[in-house]
């Protein structure tokens, strides 16, 4: 078993002094989780105090994050592939590639020197806060999700156009799925039978049988979709294209493309949640520094929140009262109260964080 070095103290908690207003407290019984993409380590804030409680080193380019469903573990996404600039955006907000980076190349990535042993996910044992172990995934991991059961991680492989299904107990690939172009955004169905992959370059939405891992639909989107959810209560679900700053509505039992709302302008849009009670979509914008607000339902935009600094990474609450926004440029996470729709604390982060994930504590 590794150690990492746990970093405590009040330092570590401190909130920006940009927010005055005194934060109200967060219900009890959970933590949330940080990936810090640029520090490679993983921020630990309390979901009562809103403080950080701790710092864990995790390895290289930290970004997709998420729990076990019995909270007693924490899986971590390490890519050994070095860190990009954002692109440059054109009048219509698509990006604007370097000469040998796009959608028809295929070698975009041949002159890029990338450590591949760093590449894989890590484990973190949320009881001793302990890094336990790296599971190989194949190359260049972005985001994952877990099966519903906890025993499998399906998982983007950005530089490599492919998915790979993992068996966490064999620590094993047990397949690979040829996808498209910069894989990113990953989420299985609320009943666990299908997996959404999300491809940025071509705007691909891919739908893999979750149990045959045959693929059994293939649709396009606005280009540079980054992540997906879905309503618990209908064959609904989310998904943001940032170029072009809409919102995509899925019908998941057709798995066809209903309609795109657009977005405040400015918005680019990066990760979708949907509420518990499954009444709002909330909606990370990127470089706008806000938090666009849905009815999940309807669809109409009920309200914009201003955050930090190109929100990437967003959760909420389990119960549903607070979202927590992963502010990359300004090293934070805000904490929003969803009642009175704004931000009430920013707490200070590592370097660029990237993802969030709820832990409930025991």
């Amino acid at each position: 078993m590794i150690k990492a070095k746990l970093l405590l103290g009040a330092a570590a908690a401190l909130l920006c002094a940009a927010v005055t207003a005194r934060p109200a407290a967060a219900a009890p019984g959970y933590q949330v989780w940080v990936s810090n993409e640029k520090s490679g380590d993983v921020t630990i804030i309390d979901g009562g105090s809103l403080q950080a409680i701790g710092t864990l080193a995790v390895g290289k380019r930290p970004r997709g994050i998420h729990s076990s469903p019995d909270g007693r573990t924490v899986y971590v996404a390490l890519s050994g592939t070095p860190i990009e600039a954002p692109p440059e955006l054109d009048a219509a907000g698509n990006p604007i590639f370097k000469q040998g980076h796009g959608k028809d190349d295929d070698d975009d990535d041949d002159n890029v020197v990338s450590d591949k042993a760093a590449d894989g996910i890590a484990v973190i044992n949320v009881a001793d806060r302990a890094l336990t172990g790296k599971i190989k995934v194949g190359s260049d991991p972005e985001e994952f999700t877990l099966s519903p059961d906890g025993r499998r991680i399906y998982v983007s492989n950005e530089d490599v156009k492919t998915a790979s299904i993992v068996d966490i107990a064999s620590a094993k690939v047990e397949h690979i799925i040829v996808v498209g172009q910069e894989p990113e955004g990953v989420a299985v169905t609320p009943d666990g039978n299908r997996i959404y992959i999300t491809c940025e370059t071509g705007g691909d939405i891919l739908v893999v049988d979750a149990h045959s891992y045959k693929t059994l639909a293939h649709f396009n989107v606005p280009p540079r979709p980054r992540s997906v959810d879905f309503r618990t209560d209908a064959a609904v679900g989310f998904i943001p294209s940032e170029s072009a700053g809409m919102l995509n509505i899925i019908d998941t039992a057709a798995s066809t493309l209903t309609r795109s709302v657009k977005l405040p302008a400015g918005s680019r849009p990066m990760r979708v949640r949907v509420s518990p009670d499954n009444a709002k979509v909330y909606v990370s914008d990127g470089r706008a520094g806000t938090v666009t607000v849905l009815d999940a339902h309807n669809y109409s935009v009920d309200a914009t929140i201003k955050v930090g600094k190109r929100p990437w990474g967003i959760v909420l609450s389990p119960d549903g009262k607070f979202l927590f926004s992963a502010n990359g440029p300004s090293n934070d996470v805000s904490v929003v109260d969803l009642a009175q729709g704004r931000e009430i604390a920013r707490i200070k982060a590592g370097q660029s964080p990237w993802g969030v994930t709820i832990v409930p504590t025991h």
